[in-house]
C-alpha cells in the first residue's frame, strides 16, 4: 500500500472545512511555533481532529478508526514493540494473511511509514486515527509489559550465584537505581494504570508469574527469570520491616508508595511455598477518597433501608459476603455518614485501611495479644456511640459485641457469609447466645460485586435457551422484555467487555415473628419467615434487576450467583 503526501490545508478549504484567511492565519503562526499544521489548526479551533482526519481519510483512500469501542487484535498489537509503536504514534489493530492492519496519527509522515514497514514482517494497510487514542491503547495493550520483561532480565544480569548474600542485598536495595527498585515500581505503575485491587508474585519451578487482580479476575504475566523472585520478595520485606532472615513462616505487613500521583497503601503477605516464597499485595488507593453511601451502586429503595438502619441508636448491623466482595467500603461510607461532632466513634480494624477524621481508629496486633476483644473491652470504657468491629471473628467477640449493642451503644460489624440469612445461624455456630441475636441484631446487608459491562463496546444481547430457562425462575414477565446488553471487547476494556464493577446489595431488617424464631433457635422458621417478607430483595433477584437495565449482562449475573445459595431456596 503506498500512501501520497497531502497538502492538507488545501484541502481543508477545497472542502470547506476551513477558510483561506483562517488557513493564512495558521501559516503565519506555524512560522513561529513550527507546529504541525493539523495539530496547529486543532488548537487555534478552527477544525475539529475528528472531521479533519476524516476529510484526510477520504482524500487519500484509507479507512478512519475510532478506536473507541474497537475490538483490537492483541496478538496483533504484540508484532511492534511498545517504544516504536511511542516513537510513531502507530498501532497494529489487526493482523491479516497477507498484511498488518496499522492506525497512525499522521498517515502523511512517509518516513514514519518507512519504518514501519521495515519493523514489520508483511505489507501493510494504513488506516488514521486520532492521536490521544492512539496513545491511550498503547498504554493500554503494553501496560509497561516490555519495560516488567526487560527489567527482570536487567535484574538477573545482576544477580551472581553470590548475588544472595544479606549484606550485599542490603547495600544494594537502597539504592533507588537498581533494577530491582526500577522493577518494583514499574510493577505498581503498572498496577495503578489498570486498576489492579491485588498484585501476585508466584515463583514456579522455571518461570516466575506475575498475576494482577483486575474487577475481580486474576491478568497473568509470565517472567522467564524466575531467579530475580528472592531479590524482589528481600526488597519488598525490607520496605515492611519484616524480618529478612525468615522465610519458613508467613509473614505480613505494610508499607505505603507515591506513584502516578497517587498516594497507595500496600497490604503485604507472605506464604512460604514449594519454590520459594509467595507474595500478595493489596493495594488502597489513599488518593481515591472514600464512597459516599450513595455511590456504592445501592438502588434508591435499599439505600432508604439501610439508612433507616443507621438511623438506629442502638442495635448490631452486620455486613456480610466474601473476601474482596466490598464490605469495608460500605462500612466506611456508612461511617462518613454518621461522622459528626456529636457522635464519638471507635474503630477496631485489621488493619486500618483508611483515615477518617475525628474517629478514633485502633489497630489490632496479635504480637502483643491486642485483639478484638481485648480492645473492645477496652473500647466499652471509652464512652462511644457508634462502634466498628473489622470482623466478628471468634464467640468472645460476638459476645461482647451484641452486649455492646444491648446496652446502647450502635455496633457495625463484618461477618464471612454467603447471603444475609446465613449470619443469625453463623454467630448462633460461634456460641453467642439466641436471646443476645434477638435482643440486639437489627439487620444484616449482603454484598456482591458484579463487572459493569464496558460503556465503549456495549451491544444488544438475546438470551441463549440456557439463559431464558434461568431467568424463567426468577422473572414473572416474559425474559425477552427487558433489553439485554453485553460487551463484545474493545481496546478499552482489554477485550474482557467489562470496565469497572458495581455492587449488589441484599438487605434483612428481621421483624418481631423473625426475632422470636432467632430466639427459639427455629432458623428454618426464620428463613421461610423472611422469605416471605415483602421487605426482602434476594442478592440475585438485585443482580437481575442490574442486568435488566443494561449495567452488568446475564453472564456475570450467572456467575456470581453460581455461588450465591439463595438459587435453590427461591426454586
Amino acid at each position: 500500500m503506498l500512501l501520497k503526501k497531502v497538502r492538507l490545508g488545501d484541502l481543508l478549504v477545497e472542502k470547506k472545512a476551513i477558510t483561506s484567511k483562517q488557513l493564512d492565519d495558521a501559516l503565519k503562526e506555524q512560522k513561529t511555533n513550527r507546529q504541525r499544521l493539523g495539530k496547529l489548526l486543532i488548537n487555534l479551533g478552527y477544525v475539529e481532529e475528528k472531521q479533519l482526519l476524516r476529510l484526510l481519510a477520504e482524500q487519500l483512500n484509507i479507512q478512519f478508526i475510532d478506536l473507541i469501542g474497537f475490538k483490537v487484535n492483541t496478538q496483533a498489537v504484540n508484532e511492534l514493540n511498545e517504544m516504536t509503536a511511542r516513537r510513531l504514534r502507530a498501532l497494529v489493530i489487526d493482523e491479516k494473511p497477507d498484511r498488518f492492519i496499522v492506525v497512525m496519527a499522521d498517515p502523511t509522515d512517509l518516513a514514519k511509514y518507512d519504518q514501519l514497514q521495515e519493523k514489520l514482517s508483511k505489507p501493510l494497510e494504513i488506516c488514521v486515527a486520532i492521536e490521544s487514542e492512539i496513545v491511550s491503547n498503547i498504554d493500554n495493550f503494553y501496560r509497561s509489559g516490555d519495560e516488567i520483561l526487560d527489567l527482570a532480565g536487567a535484574l538477573e544480569d545482576d544477580l551472581t550465584e553470590e548475588s544472595f548474600d544479606l549484606p550485599t542485598l542490603n547495600e544494594n536495595v537502597s539504592n533507588d537505581e537498581a533494577p530491582v527498585a526500577k522493577f518494583l515500581q514499574s510493577l505498581f505503575e503498572q498496577a495503578i494504570q489498570i486498576k489492579a485491587s491485588d498484585i501476585h508474585i508466584e515463583p514456579d519451578s522455571q518461570v516466575l508469574r506475575v498475576r494482577m487482580r483486575v474487577d475481580g479476575q486474576l491478568q497473568e504475566q509470565v517472567i522467564k527469570e524466575s531467579r530475580i523472585v528472592a531479590a524482589l520478595v528481600l526488597r519488598l520485606k525490607l520496605m515492611c520491616g519484616l524480618d529478612i532472615s525468615e522465610k519458613r513462616v508467613p509473614q505480613d505487613g505494610r508499607f505505603r508508595i507515591r506513584a502516578k500521583d497517587h498516594e497507595v497503601d500496600i497490604r503485604l503477605s507472605t506464604m512460604p511455598i514449594q519454590h520459594g516464597e509467595s507474595v500478595v499485595m493489596r493495594l488502597l488507593d489513599q488518593s481515591a477518597g472514600l464512597l459516599k453511601l450513595e455511590h456504592t451502586g445501592i438502588e434508591p429503595k435499599l439505600l432508604k433501608e439501610v439508612r433507616t438502619l443507621l438511623s438506629f441508636p442502638h442495635g448490631l448491623i452486620l455486613v456480610t459476603g466474601p473476601t474482596g466482595s466490598g464490605k469495608t467500603t460500605t462500612l466506611y461510607a456508612a461511617l462518613s455518614e454518621l461522622n459528626t461532632p456529636e457522635k464519638k466513634i471507635i474503630t477496631i480494624e485489621d488493619p486500618v485501611e483508611y483515615k477518617l477524621s475525628r474517629v478514633n481508629q485502633v489497630q489490632i496486633n496479635s504480637k502483643i495479644d491486642l485483639s478484638f476483644a481485648k480492645v473492645l473491652r477496652a473500647v466499652l470504657r471509652q464512652d462511644p456511640d457508634i462502634i466498628l468491629i473489622g470482623e466478628m471473628r471468634d464467640q468472645e467477640t460476638a459476645e461482647i459485641g451484641l452486649r455492646a449493642a444491648v446496652t446502647g451503644h450502635l455496633v457495625l460489624s463484618t461477618l464471612h457469609t454467603n447471603d444475609s440469612l446465613s449470619a443469625a445461624v453463623r454467630l448462633s455456630d460461634m456460641g453467642a447466645e439466641p436471646y443476645l441475636l434477638a435482643s440486639g441484631l437489627r439487620g444484616v446487608i449482603a454484598q456482591r460485586l458484579v463487572r459493569r459491562i464496558c460503556n465503549f463496546c456495549v451491544e444488544d444481547h438475546q438470551p441463549s435457551e440456557q439463559e431464558t430457562t434461568w431467568l424463567h425462575k426468577y422473572l414473572k414477565d416474559d425474559p425477552a422484555i427487558p433489553q439485554w446488553r453485553q460487551g463484545k471487547g474493545c481496546s478499552q476494556c482489554h477485550n474482557t467487555g467489562y470496565r469497572g464493577r458495581a455492587a449488589i446489595f441484599e438487605i434483612l431488617i428481621p421483624d418481631l415473628d423473625m426475632l422470636e424464631a432467632i430466639r427459639t433457635k427455629s432458623y428454618g422458621l426464620f428463613v421461610k419467615l423472611a422469605n416471605k417478607s415483602d421487605t426482602f430483595t434476594p442478592l440475585s433477584t438485585s443482580a437481575i434487576n442490574l442486568a435488566s437495565q443494561g449495567v452488568t449482562s446475564i453472564e456475570e449475573v450467572l456467575r456470581v450467583c453460581e455461588s450465591i445459595e439463595d438459587i435453590s431456596r427461591l426454586e
